[in-house]
């Protein structure tokens, strides 16, 4: 009886596991369980929740925010109102922001999702959405304008272009916190009556996948305010009582009416942090307008906004062994910018302080949020030294050894100025310094970098890969995917991580410590990668090539190749994936399921009849 007891446990387990598909539907309105999700799809699971209408049109890398919503809407999910939202696709960006403008004037809760010059597209009519007051929320992945050329990747740029329109800007620094202060935005919107802008870094936090706690669709409703959404409704245009909006204004009116919306921004910050306070009593999870993280007695801060924040909080943790007294503030609300809040957070004991923009503004005297700071440093009669620079643009590298540039700068009896870090300006010299490479990294964290070509499957299967783990198994997991603008058929890098803590490595794996797992989906890039700079002495390294014997892999490797593996004693896999993708009659180009069976086989992160069931 117990043997037969036991197996019927075993049986069942297997059936919960196998039910549990990461195909079908990405996240259940309920949202009960953790799940291993992107930013973008956290984005889309808040905004359907709390919209009556919304119109999308595709850029990346915000794209998958629309599809998500229209997917939902498509399988009849119903918002916390019981209805099946309206989603539509316009023909531009333009557009979008236009229906949306007419969507909200009628009395209807609306989102959309865009990025870059999507964004820019959207400014006449988000400075329509603040002038009338009408609560909305545009979420943004934020991403590089094109200046000298075109990037698809990530910078805050586009977000920094619309400051002036009045609409709030409140940002998220992982897929975690666009759960949550997604969720924030579209209740403080509804409170104060001010649009906000929504955003978290594109194609980083947007497109990263991490270990996210879902918020119930029903634990949302009841954090609704109905008095103000009531309101909201009866000032909709209406025929049955009809009114006059958006006329002109001559002289005598237009000044007056401006500055009587005063009163409403000026309410943004504290609604803002009252109703953070309130969805944390829903889910535990804290937030504030700006965070401090650190030493308490520390004498150099930095100031910064994004996913670089908590790539800053692993340096700080470094830094602090080292014995140094440095700290970090993290900004998430910067429009309206509260100077109550900055001054609240930042330790007296600083004394100097580094502001980090992912912007670049040409010809302004001082990069926006370092201006924010001087400001709110100047209104409360505080002085201290001040130095700004900018960083990651165009998703360019930020690591731990770059923040701890920037502090190494404060020490400095003239700190540096105006610079940059991540890059060798050998133009005008701006560039900080830089060191060896620093482990952050929590122990017990394994590393994995996968090679493989656009639209072969690897990154799908790393996607699924990372969900497996972090869904199936007591580990965190990371899955970060690095892709050229040319998307099928150019080179991408995945990036996997996964261990017993949460991981806050927002950037690329380096070589210290470097990768335990290192795999090449394709020969063409023996030669021309630098595939083991970054793996670990003793790591794995599988190759999927067609060669059978040590002696063709001697012709075949190059030299540099054969050496590297031979210092890093290296331990070498060979698969000819193609062959197995055919012979179970899949075209010869999918062989992601081969290359993901063979990473779990080798991985041991889970057993292989396990791994086996979870990928079919």
């Amino acid at each position: 009886a117990p043997a037969a007891a036991s197996a019927g446990q075993s049986k069942l387990a297997k059936k919960i596991r196998a039910s549990r598909s990461i195909d079908m539907p990405t996240l259940h309105y309920e949202g009960k369980s953790e799940r291993a999700i992107d930013g973008n799809t956290a984005a889309a699971h808040v905004a359907y929740a709390m919209s009556d209408v919304s119109f999308i049109y595709p850029i990346s890398p915000s794209t998958s925010m629309g599809e998500t919503v229209d997917k939902f809407a498509a399988g009849g999910r119903k918002n916390v109102f019981g209805q099946v939202v309206k989603v539509r696709q316009m023909q531009s960006e333009l557009g979008s922001a236009g229906a949306l403008h007419g969507a909200l004037s009628g009395g209807a809760l609306c989102t959309t999702f865009t990025a870059s010059q999507g964004l820019l597209l959207m400014i006449p009519n988000m400075y329509l959405c603040a002038g009338e007051l009408l609560p909305a929320v545009f979420h943004v992945s934020a991403r590089a304008l094109a200046r000298q050329s075109l990037s698809i990747f990530c910078d805050h740029s586009d977000v920094m272009a619309v400051r002036a329109t009045g609409c709030a800007l409140l940002s998220s620094h992982n897929p975690q916190e666009v759960m949550d202060l997604g969720l924030v935005s579209h209740l403080a919107s509804l409170k104060s009556s001010v649009p906000f802008v929504h955003f978290f870094d594109g194609t980083r936090t947007s497109g990263v996948i991490e270990n996210v706690s879902p918020i119930a669709y029903s634990a949302m409703k009841s954090l609704v305010p109905w008095d103000e959404l009531k309101a909201f409704r009866s000032r909709g245009l209406n025929p049955q009582h009809p009114i006059m909006r958006g006329m002109g204004q001559d002289p005598q009116t237009y000044y007056q009416s401006a500055v009587a919306s005063n009163k409403f921004y000026e309410a943004v910050p504290h609604l803002v942090q009252e109703t953070m306070d309130e969805v944390a009593v829903l889910t535990g999870r804290q937030y504030k307008l700006f965070e401090y993280y650190g030493d308490p007695e520390a004498e150099r801060a930095v100031v910064i906004m994004g996913s670089a924040s908590k790539t800053a909080e692993e340096t700080v943790d470094y830094l602090r062994k080292q014995g140094e007294k440095v700290g970090i503030l993290k900004v998430r609300l910067f429009r309206p910018f509260s100077t109550e809040h900055f001054l609240a957070e930042m330790p007296e004991s600083v004394k100097a302080i580094a502001v980090l923009d992912r912007t670049k503004e040409d010809m302004a005297s001082s990069l926006p949020m370092k201006a924010d700071v001087l400001t709110a440093l100047s209104d409360g009669g505080i002085f201290k030294t001040v130095v700004g620079g900018n960083y990651g643009l165009g998703s360019k590298e930020f690591a731990p050894r770059h923040v701890k540039a920037v502090f190494d700068n404060l020490q400095e009896k003239v700190p540096k100025n105006h610079f940059t870090v991540g890059i060798v300006d050998d133009v005008t010299n701006s560039s900080l310094p830089l060191g060896p490479a620093i482990n952050c990294i929590d122990e017990g964290t394994t590393q994995a970098i996968f090679f493989g070509l656009g639209s072969d499957g690897t990154v799908g299967a790393n996607k699924a890969a990372a969900a497996i783990i972090g869904e199936r198994t007591e580990f965190y997991s990371q899955g970060h995917f690095n892709y050229s603008s040319q998307k099928a058929g150019a080179s991408t890098v995945s990036h996997l991580r996964f261990g017993p803590r949460p991981i806050r490595s927002e950037y690329e794996i380096e070589d210290s410590p470097g990768a335990d797992y290192v795999a090449c989906h394709h020969t063409s890039f023996l030669p021309k990668f630098d595939m083991l700079s970054k793996a670990r002495q003793g790591g794995v390294f599988v190759v999927n090539c067609p060669w059978k014997t040590v002696e063709d892999l001697d012709v075949e490797f190059p030299a540099s190749l054969r050496r590297q593996i031979a210092e890093k004693e290296m331990q070498l896999y060979t698969i000819d994936a193609h062959a197995v993708a055919t012979s179970v009659g899949l075209p010869a180009k999918r062989i992601n399921q081969v290359m993901q069976s063979t990473f779990f086989n080798l991985s041991g992160i889970l057993p292989p009849e396990d791994a086996k069931e979870q990928l079919e």
